[in-house]
């Protein structure tokens, strides 16, 4: 067993983690794609009528069977996440056997949840197919930790986050409480979201969708890619070579589905978190944006970050150009990608190669992978619906 982390800081270990996107399922793979100009999104048909889109589409295989007693909280988002699991779940069932059950928690992050299997089935029912039995369950936002606790045999608090697109930073930010809080000893947290019919047509409808690959501040950018992603993270009190150190999280309650335009309540999450990680803006080593591509959301993100950063210039990028935007799970692969930062200490994620918006051109995109000097502590940021906003930091060491 390592060192404990001194009680009165809130930072917590990051024991074990997978990430599964458009990027792959390893570590090299993740670095191959973010520190190359290869594409890993994919053009698809199937979602919108007559039209292809862009998506980050999980290329590798799920599992093909899962126990009985799971069926009746089957669906791909659940297969998604146990295929995430199955690649730590030997480590991580051996590191809490130390632990009694009841002090095993989960708290994960999702915005689809099982809609996608239902798709089929509830556009028969409305084609006045009423006699179709439909299983709600599977689409319940809370069947998701409940069908990993189910399959763990965890008895600890358990429940699952729908916060749109910060939903999985969120559920981090939760289990770094519960363990500071003293109710847990060891808590899976992430996020998990699948592509789906409801999503993707919702966003069209939004006009957010890009017409092409999106590009996040981009002086053409027309909006955003959809992703999947599974993230999973078991936290601990426990020190570990990457810790969770902070979350700061703000409520902007500006707009159902815009952000605040001067980014306030963006800076404000920015600031409460390096404020509880007790580090400054000129410890970040590298800042994952949100990102999303769309026009508002970058331009606002951008006044934000000069609002906290000042004349200090943080590399930074955004990642969603190769994973697409992975909603409820896109704060949890963010996560993954800026733990194998610190982790490597050899690169950082490119920004995509397209021109810059004059208006944003002033920040310190990140266009040469290669990292010039260790990096201690990154941030994350995710925004969502309702101004939702979350920023992580991660770090090497405790100040």
């Amino acid at each position: 067993m390592g060192d404990q982390i001194n009680t009165q800081h809130p930072a917590v270990g990051i024991q074990f983690s997978v990430g599964l996107s458009a990027l792959g399922n390893s570590a090299e793979q993740i670095r191959q794609a973010l520190t190359t100009p290869q594409n890993p999104l994919s053009l698809v048909s199937g979602f919108i009528p007559e039209k292809q889109v862009w998506v980050g589409a999980y290329q590798h295989a799920l599992i093909d069977s899962i126990p009985e007693f799971l069926q009746d909280v089957d669906s791909r988002n659940l297969r998604f996440a146990l295929t995430a699991l199955k690649s730590i779940e030997a480590d991580v069932k051996a590191y809490v056997a130390q632990f009694d059950r009841k002090r095993l928690a989960i708290i994960l992050g999702t915005s689809t949840s099982g809609i996608a299997d239902n798709e089929k089935l509830l556009k028969q029912y409305f084609n006045h197919h009423t006699e179709i039995e439909i299983d709600h369950y599977k689409q319940e936002m809370g069947s998701l930790a409940k069908g990993l606790q189910m399959y763990l045999g965890w008895e600890g608090a358990t429940y699952t986050i729908s916060t749109a697109c910060s939903s999985g930073a969120k559920a981090m930010a939760a289990g770094q409480r519960l363990i500071n809080a003293g109710l847990a000893d060891a808590v899976l947290v992430g996020g998990v979201d699948t592509l789906c019919k409801l999503t993707l047509n919702g966003f069209y409808s939004l006009e957010s969708l890009s017409n092409d690959l999106c590009q996040p501040c981009g002086a053409q950018r027309d909006g955003i890619n959809i992703g999947e992603a599974a993230g999973l993270f078991l936290l601990s009190k426990e020190t570990a070579p990457v810790m969770l150190m902070s979350a700061g999280e703000s409520m902007d309650a500006w707009h159902i589905s815009a952000p605040h335009p001067e980014g306030k309540g963006a800076a404000e999450a920015m600031q409460k978190a390096l404020d509880m990680a007790d580090v400054t803006a000129n410890d970040i080593g590298y800042l994952n944006m949100h990102g999303t591509a769309t026009p508002q959301n970058d331009a606002m993100e951008i006044k934000a970050v000069q609002t906290v950063f000042q004349q200090y210039h943080v590399s930074v990028s955004s990642t969603k150009h190769k994973t697409g935007h992975c909603l409820g799970a896109a704060g949890a692969i963010e996560a993954v990608i800026c733990q194998q930062v610190l982790a490597d200490q050899s690169w950082l994620p490119l920004h995509h190669c397209g021109n810059i918006d004059p208006e944003l051109d002033e920040a310190n995109y990140v266009l040469n992978a290669a990292l010039q000097q260790p990096i201690h502590y990154v941030m994350s940021n995710s925004f969502a619906f309702g101004g939702s906003n979350i920023s992580l930091i991660f770090g090497t060491k405790l100040k």
